[in-house]
């Protein structure tokens, strides 16, 4: 699964940090998800989603091999 969390994150303003603090999680998780080290649960890829305005596909993109 590829995501476009950096682009979504700069294109709303918003630090690794403010975004962490939004969706309850630390700035490292964020740092993670974004270097497609981590794959965020449901729980937090829907409240990430929804504190970028967005709808989840339009955030994380799975691909053939997922």
């Amino acid at each position: 699964m590829k995501n476009s969390l950096k682009v979504e994150r700069a294109i709303n303003n918003l630090t690794q940090d403010q975004l962490s603090r939004l969706v309850g999680v630390s700035r490292q998780t964020v740092n993670a998800i974004e270097a497609n080290r981590y794959v965020p649960s449901t729980v937090l890829s829907l409240k990430i989603a929804k504190a970028l305005s967005k709808q989840v596909e339009q955030v994380f993109i799975l691909e053939e091999t997922d």
